[in-house]
């Protein structure tokens, strides 16, 4: 029996066959445009699962000639990527070296950091795919220097005509053992819709039902099938996301460690370490302040030590969150801060507070309890008041040291 993976066999071989990414690869595209005049500069792909990512990077290593290597980042080490490196010191030519590394979201900075040099001088071409948003998990130096491509869900229609293709080949390889088999676009769009945009899913979909049928692949064969997205759309993705900070913020434990369960078993891993960053700062914040180093060293754990293990280190987090006391008073400040400057005030600060000469300025540290009343706030805020202490201990016995020497002013 083959075990391979029909996706796989079905991969595009040319640009000509990646469906849904006509905004990069149809006649018009820009990376097509670009590879036609020879220009193939440093990318980094992002989008969902499935959209042709990794299928886009390998046809372009092909097409350009340049010696091609991949790195996943859940797997590879820094010692992977140096090996890759090495090479550059035996290539010559117009050739290079094309490097894709799957996953750059995994990769740590210090990882990241070390393609850069061989990046910058041309050494290394580097296609880089994530599922995340570059923006948030991708080293800004990296970013900086390449261009990024946004690959979109692939539309049901656009997704048809790769199972069109793939159906072609099931019949040629297994029809003179099970008979050729049909199936009407309908059910082909039906797959596709199940599968919410991810092409490697539907092919899957369709590889499955076509063993499950006899002479016609038809929607009761299709309807039988948990194709996994269909149960957890973008609608229960947030849901989760939002049960899961609303627990934390309600200060329940249990809840908040069964939502975080039910996000992880769906793979959402970044996501929860997201929110659960997030939340630290929006729910517990000034109320205990060290919540936010902890959420983010449990956080790196995780994402160093992935999915099973990740769960651990992300259970402490969203409990300690859970049962720390609770504070929004910073969130609040800033929101407030933010009105009145779209209100239109604040625009001149008062003078003292003006470089290069801050004439008037009194320098606290010269006062007693190193505080001297003065104005900070423009003229028009001088009365403002944006933050409120919250009623939780640490706040409040900040705000008792600010009353205290004030009182002691002299």
């Amino acid at each position: 029996m083959n075990h391979t993976q029909l996706a796989d066999v079905m991969r595009p071989k040319c640009l000509d066959e990646i469906v849904g990414q006509t905004h990069l690869f149809g006649e018009r595209g820009v990376i097509r445009r670009m590879l036609r005049q020879g220009r193939l500069p440093n990318m980094i792909f992002y989008g969902p699962p499935g959209t042709g990512k990794t299928t886009a990077a390998a046809i372009i290593a092909k097409e350009s000639g340049m010696t091609f290597h991949r790195l996943n980042a859940t797997t590879a080490s820094l010692a992977d990527v140096k090996e890759v490196l090495k090479e550059t010191e035996n290539v010559f030519g117009a050739e290079g070296v094309l490097l894709y590394l799957d996953e750059i979201q995994y990769f740590n900075r210090k990882q990241q950091q070390t393609l850069l040099e061989y990046i910058e001088d041309g050494r290394v071409t580097l296609i880089a795919s994530t599922t995340e948003n570059p923006h948030f998990y991708v080293y800004n130096a990296i970013i900086s220097r390449s261009s990024l491509f946004e690959f979109r869900p692939v539309p049901p229609e656009e997704t048809v005509k790769a199972l069109r293709r793939a159906l072609s080949y099931l019949n040629e390889s297994f029809s003179k053992e099970n008979g050729e088999k049909t199936a009407s676009d309908e059910t082909l769009l039906m797959i596709a819709k199940a599968c919410g945009g991810d092409v490697r899913r539907s092919i899957g979909a369709l590889e499955n039902a076509y063993f499950a049928s006899d002479a016609e692949i038809d929607a009761e064969t299709v309807a039988a099938f948990d194709f996994g997205v269909g149960n957890f759309s973008d609608d229960t993705h947030f849901d989760l996301l939002s049960c899961l900070q609303k627990s934390i913020r309600g200060s329940d434990p249990d809840a908040a460690v069964f939502y975080l369960a039910r996000l992880l078993d769906k793979g959402e891993l970044l996501a929860a370490v997201r929110r659960l960053r997030v939340i630290a700062s929006e729910d517990v914040g000034l109320a205990y302040p060290l919540a936010v180093s902890v959420t983010h060293a449990c956080c790196e754990d995780a994402i160093a030590l992935g999915l099973p293990e990740g769960r651990i280190p992300l259970a402490n987090a969203a409990i300690l969150l859970a049962t720390s006391p609770k504070s929004n008073a910073a969130e609040a400040a800033i929101d407030a801060a933010t009105e009145a400057i779209r209100a239109g005030k604040g625009g001149d600060v008062p003078v003292h507070l003006q470089s290069p000469l801050f004439r008037g300025y009194k320098y606290p540290h010269d006062y007693k309890n190193h505080y001297v009343r003065q104005q900070y706030l423009p003229d028009d805020l001088c009365d403002a008041v944006f933050y409120h202490p919250g009623d939780n201990k640490t706040e409040q016995a900040a705000k008792a040291y600010a009353e205290k020497i004030r009182s002691e002013e002299k």
